[in-house]
C-alpha cells in the first residue's frame, strides 16, 4: 500500500527546466502546497523558491479596486542559520524582501482582465539559499508558472532574467561574485515579443550598449515563457469562471450629456490644484444626475464611469490634437529650477524643483562605521555605507493622512534614487565617509523620485563629496490607441510627466543617469506588453531630456564644493598589525586616553588601517599626532618637547614619544658647568631637546643644550638635517656615570 502511495506521489508531480545563464533554472510543481490554486518550486543552482497563488472566488461587498497582494520572505533557515535577536524568529521584511515584492508584483499587474477584483495573493518563500544565485528572479518566475498553471485569469506566462555586463560581455543571470565584477544589473521582464517591466542600475553605461541589453535580455526570456508553457500543457488548469466591474453603458450615457462638452477644458487648467477642482466640480454633477434617473447606482458605479470620460478625454486630447493637460506639447519639459545651500547647519542640501514638483534634499555625513548593515540569507552585500531614504508626507499632494512609519512605495522609489546615485559615489578609500541623503518630497505632481536624484545630486556636491558626474533623471510616459483586434494603431510618447499622465496613460518609464551614460532605470506599465522599437524611443527621449536636466543643475553647482565645516574629520593612518595592541592598552587605557584628551573618536580594523573621527579639525590633528607619536621612531637630528618622568644624578629622562624615554645627560641640560640636575630641571617640567645619538641598543641621548642652539641660530627646529649635530654630541655615551 506505501509503495502504490509513493508511486501515485511521484506521478503527480511535474518538471520543466531550461538553461538559461550558467545554471538552468528547474520549475516543479504536485509535491508541495497542492491546497493553493498554483503553486511551483523554482531552483537555481542550489537555491530553491516556493511559490503560490491564490484568489478568492467572491468579490469583497465594496471593492473598489483590484486587491492583489505579493509576499516574499527569506528564511534563515534556507541558509543554515538561526535568526538574530532575543526571539530568534524572522522579523519585519528588511529593505531587500520589500523590493523583490514589488518587482513581482509589477509585471503582473497589468496581465489581470480590466475589472478583476477579487482578492489575489502571491507568496514567495526562500527555501534553500546557496549563497550564489539570487532568489528575486526565481520568485518572479515563479508566480508567473503558479497563476499560470492555476485558473485564475491570467494572461502569461512571462518571463524574468538578470542580465550583467562584464568586460564588455553580456551575462544572464549573473552569480552574486559575477555581479560584483559587472557595470550592469538589468533585470528584465517580458513575454515572447515584448517588455512589460525592467529595474536596475549601471556603471554609466551608453545608451546604444542599455539597449543592445534590452535585446539580449529578450531573448533569453523567450525560453522562459516557453517552459512555463510547457507546465501548463502538463497540468494547467481550465480558466475560472468571474465577473468583471466595468462601467455601465445607461451610466456612461448620463456622464457624456451632463460633462461630455466640458470635461476637456477642465483638464486643461493650468494647475493641479485649479484642474482638480474643475473636475470635482463636473463629478458632483454627473453624480447628482445619474443619482436622479438611478438611485440604485452605487459610488463605484458612478465612479467608473466619471474616470471613463475623463480617461477618454485626456487620450483624445494626446492623441488626436498633441496637447496635454498642462498645455504643453508632448515633448516639452516642465519649468526646471535648482537651488543648493538652502539650510544652514546640515551638511548638504538642496532643492529641485520641475513644475509642481519639488525635493528638498539634504545630505549627512559620518565615520564609514555608521555604515547600514543587515540580513543576506539569500547571498550578496549584507552592508552599505551609501543611503538614500524618501518620504512623501500628505501635504505634498494637499491632502492629509497617516504621518510616520514607511510604505512600500516609499522605499522602491528611495532605492531606484539611491542605485541611480550610487555608481557616481567615491569609494571609501576615496572618501572614508558613510553618506546619507534624504529626500523630502515638498511638491508632488508626478515623478517625484526623479527630482530627488537631481536635488540628491547638488546636495551631495554641496557637502563636498567629490562626486565623478552629476547625475539627473526623467520620466517618460506613453498613450496609445489599438483597434478592436488589439493592434496598436498609434501612440503618443510624453516628456516629463505629471501625475494624472501617469494615473491615466500606459506607461511609467524613469531613466537617470550623467552626460556619459545610464545609472539607473524603472519601467512600469498598465498594458500586457509594448515592443522593444517604441521602448527603445523613449530610451532615446529620455537621454535627450536628462541633458537639458544636468544643464540646470549645473547652473545651480558646477563642481563639488569644500567639505562642509560642520562635517565630521577623518584622517586614516596606517599602523603595524602586529601593534595594535599597544594602541589599544590594558583595558583601552591608551585609546581611551588619546580620544579623551583630544576629543576624537578612534576606530581600528584589523589590517591595522586607524581611522581618526572628529567633529573639529583641532581635534582631529591632536589625536593623529598623538598615534603617530606613539609609532613613530626617534629621529636623530630632530627637536622635540616632553616631560621630564625622572631625575639622576647624571642627569634627566624624558618622555621624547609617548611610551619612550630618552637621556639628557646632566653636561647636556644647558651651556655651561651643571652641578646638580635638579637645578635646571625637575619631574613634570616641559622641555624641549634635540636627539643627538641612537647607540646599538636603542638608548636614545637627548640635548637641551643643542636644542638652544638651534634657536639661537634661527637654524629648522622641526627636522634638522642630522649633519648639523655636532661631532662632540655624536660620539657621546650613555654609559657614562
Amino acid at each position: 500500500m506505501m509503495i502504490d502511495t509513493r508511486i501515485q506521489h511521484k506521478m503527480s508531480a511535474y518538471s520543466v527546466s531550461s538553461q538559461v545563464g550558467s545554471n538552468p533554472i528547474t520549475i516543479e510543481t504536485g509535491k508541495l502546497a497542492k491546497l493553493a490554486d498554483g503553486a511551483v518550486t523554482v531552483r537555481c543552482g542550489e537555491t530553491v523558491v516556493l511559490v503560490t497563488a491564490v484568489s478568492q472566488t467572491r468579490i469583497r461587498e465594496g471593492q473598489t479596486w483590484f486587491p492583489m497582494s505579493v509576499e516574499y520572505k527569506e528564511k534563515a533557515a534556507a541558509a543554515g542559520v538561526f535568526p538574530g535577536g532575543y526571539f530568534k524568529r524572522e522579523g519585519r521584511p528588511t529593505e531587500k524582501e520589500i523590493l523583490t515584492c514589488r518587482m513581482t508584483d509589477r509585471p503582473l499587474r497589468p496581465l489581470f482582465p480590466k475589472g478583476y477584483l477579487y482578492d489575489t495573493q502571491v507568496v514567495a518563500l526562500l527555501l534553500a539559499a546557496d549563497g550564489e544565485n539570487d532568489a528575486d528572479i526565481l520568485s518572479m518566475n515563479g508566480a508567473s508558472a503558479a497563476l499560470s498553471i492555476s485558473d485564475i485569469p491570467f494572461a502569461g506566462p512571462i518571463g524574468a532574467v538578470r542580465v550583467g555586463r562584464i568586460e564588455g560581455e553580456f551575462v544572464i543571470n549573473p552569480t552574486f561574485a559575477e555581479r560584483e565584477e559587472s557595470d550592469l544589473d538589468l533585470v528584465y521582464v517580458g513575454n515572447k515579443t515584448n517588455v512589460i517591466m525592467i529595474e536596475g542600475s549601471a556603471d554609466e553605461v551608453p545608451e546604444e550598449e542599455f539597449i543592445k541589453a534590452l535585446r539580449f535580455a529578450q531573448e533569453a526570456v523567450t525560453s522562459l515563457v516557453a517552459i512555463q508553457e510547457e507546465l501548463v500543457a502538463q497540468c494547467g488548469k481550465p480558466t475560472r469562471e468571474y465577473e468583471i466591474s466595468e462601467a455601465k453603458p445607461d451610466l456612461l450615457e448620463i456622464a457624456y450629456r451632463v460633462a461630455g462638452d466640458r470635461i476637456e477644458e477642465a483638464i486643461y487648467k493650468p494647475g493641479k490644484t485649479e484642474r482638480q477642482k474643475a473636475v470635482d466640480a463636473l463629478q458632483q454633477e454627473v453624480e447628482a444626475a445619474i443619482r436622479e434617473q438611478d438611485p440604485e447606482a452605487t459610488d463605484f458605479a458612478i465612479e467608473q464611469a466619471f474616470e471613463y470620460l475623463q480617461k477618454k478625454a485626456f487620450r483624445i486630447s494626446i492623441l488626436d490634437k498633441g496637447l496635454r493637460a498642462d498645455g504643453r506639447q508632448a515633448r516639452d519639459l516642465r519649468p526646471l529650477t535648482a537651488e543648493v545651500g538652502l539650510l544652514p547647519r546640515v551638511h548638504g542640501s538642496a532643492l529641485f524643483a520641475r513644475g509642481e514638483t519639488q525635493a528638498l534634499a539634504i545630505t549627512t555625513l559620518a565615520p564609514s562605521e555608521e555604515r547600514q548593515y543587515f540580513d543576506n540569507y539569500a547571498g550578496g552585500e549584507d552592508s552599505k555605507r551609501f543611503l538614500l531614504h524618501y518620504h512623501f508626507p500628505p501635504f505634498s499632494v494637499g491632502e492629509t493622512g497617516r504621518f510616520g512609519g514607511l510604505n512600500r512605495r516609499e522605499i522602491g522609489h528611495g532605492a531606484l534614487a539611491e542605485r541611480s546615485l550610487e555608481p557616481v559615489v567615491p569609494s571609501e578609500e576615496e572618501f572614508p565617509y558613510a553618506i546619507r541623503v534624504t529626500s523630502e518630497v515638498m511638491e508632488s505632481n508626478g515623478s517625484t523620485s526623479m527630482a530627488t536624484v537631481c536635488s540628491g545630486t547638488m546636495a551631495l556636491m554641496q557637502a563636498g563629496v567629490p562626486l565623478r558626474r552629476a547625475v539627473g533623471g526623467i520620466s517618460v510616459g506613453l498613450v496609445t490607441d489599438f483597434d478592436d483586434e488589439g493592434r496598436l494603431r498609434r501612440h503618443t510618447l510624453l516628456l516629463d510627466i505629471i501625475g494624472s499622465e501617469d494615473f491615466y496613460g500606459d506607461m511609467d518609464f524613469k531613466l537617470c543617469g550623467t552626460t556619459e551614460g545610464v545609472t539607473g532605470f524603472q519601467l512600469d506599465l498598465k498594458l500586457p506588453g509594448l515592443s522593444l522599437d517604441i521602448f527603445e524611443e523613449a530610451v532615446r527621449l529620455a537621454r535627450d531630456g536628462r541633458g537639458k536636466v544636468l544643464e540646470v543643475m549645473h547652473d545651480a553647482i558646477a563642481v563639488p564644493g569644500e567639505l562642509s565645516e560642520h562635517a565630521p574629520r577623518i584622517e586614516t593612518i596606517k599602523i603595524d598589525p602586529d601593534r595594535i595592541g599597544e594602541l589599544i592598552g590594558p583595558g583601552g587605557k591608551i585609546i581611551k586616553g588619546i580620544q579623551a584628551e583630544s576629543g576624537a573618536e578612534i576606530n581600528i580594523e584589523d589590517d591595522g588601517t586607524v581611522h581618526i573621527y572628529a567633529a573639529k579639525a583641532e581635534s582631529l590633528e591632536r589625536a593623529k599626532q598623538m598615534v603617530e607619536d606613539m609609532f613613530a621612531e626617534i629621529e636623530v637630528g630632530k627637536i622635540y618637547t616632553g616631560r621630564i618622568v625622572n631625575t639622576m644624578a647624571f642627569g634627566a629622562f624624558m618622555e621624547v614619544l609617548p611610551g619612550k624615554d630618552g637621556l639628557v645627560h646632566i653636561s647636556e641640560l644647558a651651556e655651561g658647568r651643571v652641578n646638580k640636575t635638579e637645578d635646571v630641571v625637575k619631574v613634570g617640567d616641559i622641555v624641549t631637546a634635540k636627539c643627538i645619538g641612537v647607540d646599538e641598543k636603542g638608548r636614545v641621548k637627548m640635548s637641551m643644550r643643542a636644542a638652544t642652539r638651534e634657536e639661537k641660530k634661527g637654524g629648522e627646529k622641526k627636522r634638522p638635517k642630522p649633519a648639523d649635530v655636532p661631532v662632540e654630541e655624536e660620539t657621546f655615551s650613555l654609559t657614562e656615570d
